[in-house]
C-alpha cells in the first residue's frame, strides 16, 4: 500500500507539472500573439500623427524645363488622399480639358490631353488638396511647376479681392490674367494665367512672364473660366498690368512640404494667415441687368398673383387685365423699386376659379436690343388644399397672423408697424386697447391706425407712448382682419418705453469729402439700422441707440441717385466706393460719443472689421 501510494503521488505530481507546463506554454503563445497584434496598430492614447506627407520623387522633377510629356507622377512616403481636387486644383495656363488625376498606392498620377504651348511655364496649384490617409494632414500651397521651354518664368502678380458694398473677402473667386488687352477677350477666351483667391481675399499668380496684361476677378457660375454670364460676380482692374522683373519679382512662396531629407513640421498650432496687401486690388460686383423681360409669375394664394420684372418698367409701365372682367375686381401694388407687382383679386367669383388667364403687358427687349411693350396671356393655376374633418369635427380654423413689435422694450416716438400676409381692412380700434400701467391703475391711451403708402398688408399704429412708462396692449379677436374675411385671434402683451438714460447717442463730425454720400449706421452683422444723406461736411446725430457695438459705412454717391450703384464692365464703371469707419464704436447707456470722421472717396475697411467665412470654406 505504501509503494502504491508513493507511485500514485508521483504520478499525480507528474500530471500537475505537465499540465502547468502546457498552461504556461499556452499563456506564452497567447501573449506573443497579443503583442504581435498590438504592434500592428497605433497604441491608444498616444500622440496624434501631425506629420504631413513627404515627396520622395517626381517624374519629371518639379521645376523641370523643356518638358513636353503628357503625364506627371508624384511619389510620397505614405498613402495620400485628394480632398475636393476638382474644386481646388488650378492649372495655369488653364487647359481646355481637365487633367485626369488618379491615386495608385503612394503615387499621384496626372494625365492631360491638351497640347502644351511652346516656351510656356505651367503651374499645377493644389492648394491644400493633398492630405495623408490617416489624419488628413494637408500640404498647404503645394505647386508643381514645369516649362516647355528652356527656362521657368519667375514673376508674380499679387493683390486682394473684395466684394463691392461690404469690402469683405469673397468666396471662390478666380483671378484671371490675360495677355490679350481687348475687352472682348474675357468674354470669349480662357485666360493665360489663373489662380484662386485665398479665404482672406489675397491672391498671388506666380510664374508669369514679362509683359502687359488685363487683370480680372470672377466667381465662375458655369465653370467656363470667362465672363460669359452677366449675372456672374466680376471685377476688373482699370489699367493694363505691366509685369516686369524690376517690380514683379517675388521670392517663391513656400509650401508646407518638407523634403525627404528633412523632418516634417507639425501642422498644429498654425496661426491665422495675416492679410496680404498686394499691388492690384479688385472690387467684385454683380452688374445690373440690361434686358427687360418677365422674370417670374406665380399664384401663391387664390386671390394673389405675383409678377417679377427683370428691371423697373420705366415709362412703358405694367398692365394687367382679365378678359371679360371689370378692372374694379382687383387692385395692384408695386414694390419701392417697381420691379415686383402684386395683383390682389377682390371678386370671389374670379379668384375661386382654379385657372385664370390674365393678359399682362410689360417692357421686353428683343434680340436686336430694341425694348417694346409686349403683351402675353398667362395660365395661372391654384389648387386649394382640402381640409378634412377629424372624427366628425370641422377642420381647425387658421387664424389671420399679424406680426408686430408690441412687446418687450420699444423706442419712444416710433410708429409701430402691423404686418399681415394679405391686405388688411382698417383695424377695429374699439376692439384694441392700450393701457398705461401705474401700479394697480390702468389708463386707456387712444390709438389710431394708418396704412402704409406702398401696401395694405402693413398698417402703422399711432399712439402717444412716453419714456419711462409701462403699457399693456390687448386686441380682441377679429380686431384685425383681411379684406377676404379672415380674422385674427385675441392677443395681449406688456411693453415698456425706456427713458433716455437707457440709451446712448452717437455724434459724428463728417469732414473731407464734398459731394453726395450716404452715412449708414450698421450693427455687427452689417445690417443697416439707420442712414442719412449728406452733400457737404456736417455734424450728424444718431440718438436713442441701445447699448452695444456698431459700425459706420459711407457710400460715395458719385452718380447722385442716393443709393449705392454697382459696377458695369461694358461702361468700364467701377462700383461706387465705400469707406468704413476705422474700428467698432461702442455705445453705452446714458453716454454720448462724439467722433470726427475724415472721408475720402476710396474703398477702405480694416481687416479686423471684415466678415470672413474662412472656416466654412475649408
Amino acid at each position: 500500500m505504501l509503494k502504491k501510494c508513493k507511485f500514485a503521488d508521483a504520478k499525480a505530481e507528474f500530471f500537475m507539472i505537465h499540465n502547468a507546463y502546457r498552461y504556461f506554454s499556452l499563456l506564452v503563445v497567447i501573449s506573443l500573439l497579443a503583442f504581435g497584434c498590438a504592434k500592428m496598430s497605433s497604441p491608444s492614447g498616444g500622440p496624434r500623427d501631425r506629420e504631413i506627407p513627404v515627396i520622395l520623387k517626381s517624374v519629371p522633377e518639379n521645376g523641370s524645363t523643356n518638358f513636353t510629356g503628357r503625364e506627371i507622377v508624384i511619389s510620397f512616403d505614405e498613402y495620400v488622399v485628394l480632398n475636393q481636387i476638382n474644386e481646388k486644383l488650378m492649372v495655369s495656363p488653364p487647359m481646355q480639358k481637365k487633367p485626369e488625376i488618379t491615386i495608385r498606392g503612394k503615387n499621384i498620377r496626372i494625365r492631360y490631353e491638351d497640347k502644351l504651348r511652346d516656351s510656356t511655364t505651367y503651374t499645377f496649384y493644389f492648394q491644400d488638396a493633398i492630405r495623408d490617409l490617416n489624419e488628413g494632414n494637408a500640404i498647404n500651397n503645394y505647386q508643381f511647376v514645369f516649362s516647355t521651354g528652356p527656362s521657368i518664368d519667375s514673376l508674380s502678380v499679387t493683390g486682394n479681392a473684395y466684394t463691392g458694398l461690404n469690402l469683405d473677402p469673397p468666396e471662390n473667386t478666380l483671378i484671371l490674367l490675360y495677355s490679350r488687352l481687348d475687352d472682348s477677350a474675357v468674354y470669349k477666351t480662357i485666360p493665360d494665367y489663373i489662380t484662386r483667391a485665398a479665404p482672406d481675399g489675397s491672391y498671388r499668380i506666380d510664374n508669369v512672364r514679362p509683359g502687359n496684361y488685363r487683370l480680372y476677378g470672377l466667381i465662375d457660375a458655369d465653370n467656363s473660366k470667362n465672363y460669359n454670364l452677366r449675372e456672374e460676380v466680376f471685377a476688373f482692374y482699370d489699367d493694363p498690368v505691366s509685369v516686369t522683373p524690376e517690380k514683379n519679382y517675388l521670392p517663391v512662396e513656400k509650401d508646407s512640404l518638407p523634403s525627404a531629407a528633412t523632418a516634417a513640421p507639425a501642422s498644429g498650432n498654425v496661426p491665422e494667415k495675416p492679410p496680404v496687401t498686394g499691388e492690384y486690388p479688385l472690387i467684385l460686383f454683380q452688374a445690373q441687368k440690361k434686358l427687360h423681360y418677365l422674370a417670374s409669375s406665380s399664384r401663391k394664394q387664390a386671390f394673389q398673383l405675383s409678377f417679377v420684372l427683370s428691371l423697373p418698367p420705366d415709362s412703358l409701365g405694367f398692365g394687367f387685365s382679365i378678359p371679360g372682367e371689370s378692372d374694379e375686381a382687383w387692385f395692384m401694388e408695386q414694390s419701392r423699386k417697381r420691379d415686383s407687382i402684386t395683383v390682389w383679386l377682390t371678386d370671389s367669383a374670379i379668384y375661386n376659379k382654379p385657372i385664370l388667364e390674365p393678359v399682362i403687358s410689360f417692357p421686353f427687349t428683343d434680340t436686336s436690343g430694341l425694348t417694346t411693350l409686349k403683351y402675353d396671356t398667362l395660365q395661372m393655376r391654384f389648387l386649394a388644399s382640402v381640409q378634412r374633418t377629424v372624427r366628425g369635427r370641422p377642420p381647425k380654423r387658421i387664424p389671420y397672423e399679424i406680426s408686430h413689435s408690441m412687446s418687450g422694450q420699444i423706442r419712444p416716438a416710433v410708429r409701430i408697424p402691423f404686418t399681415a400676409p394679405s391686405p388688411m381692412r382698417a383695424p377695429d380700434t374699439s376692439a384694441i386697447y392700450l393701457y398705461e400701467i401705474l401700479k394697480e391703475q390702468r389708463t386707456r391711451i387712444p390709438v389710431t391706425f394708418s396704412p402704409d403708402s406702398m401696401t395694405l398688408c402693413r398698417w402703422f399704429m399711432n399712439a402717444k407712448l412716453e419714456s419711462g412708462k409701462n403699457y399693456l396692449f390687448i386686441s380682441d379677436s377679429a380686431a384685425f382682419g383681411s379684406i377676404y374675411g379672415e380674422n385674427s385671434d385675441s392677443t395681449g402683451t406688456k411693453l415698456s418705453v425706456p427713458g433716455p438714460e437707457s440709451y446712448g447717442k452717437l455724434i459724428l463730425d463728417i469732414k473731407g469729402h464734398y459731394g453726395g454720400k450716404i452715412i449708414q449706421l450698421l450693427n455687427e452683422r452689417e445690417e443697416v439700422l439707420r442712414q442719412t444723406y449728406l452733400i457737404d461736411t456736417a455734424r450728424i446725430e444718431f440718438p436713442l441707440l441701445s447699448q452695444g457695438k456698431y459700425k459706420l459705412r459711407a457710400v460715395f454717391d458719385l452718380d447722385g441717385n442716393r443709393e449705392w450703384t454697382t459696377g458695369d464692365f461694358d461702361l468700364r464703371r467701377q462700383p461706387e466706393p465705400v469707406s468704413y469707419y476705422p474700428g467698432l464704436i461702442e455705445i453705452k447707456e446714458n453716454w454720448e460719443v462724439i467722433n470726427p470722421w475724415e472721408l475720402s472717396p476710396v474703398n477702405f475697411k480694416q481687416y479686423e472689421l471684415q466678415i470672413r467665412k474662412t472656416a466654412a470654406r475649408r
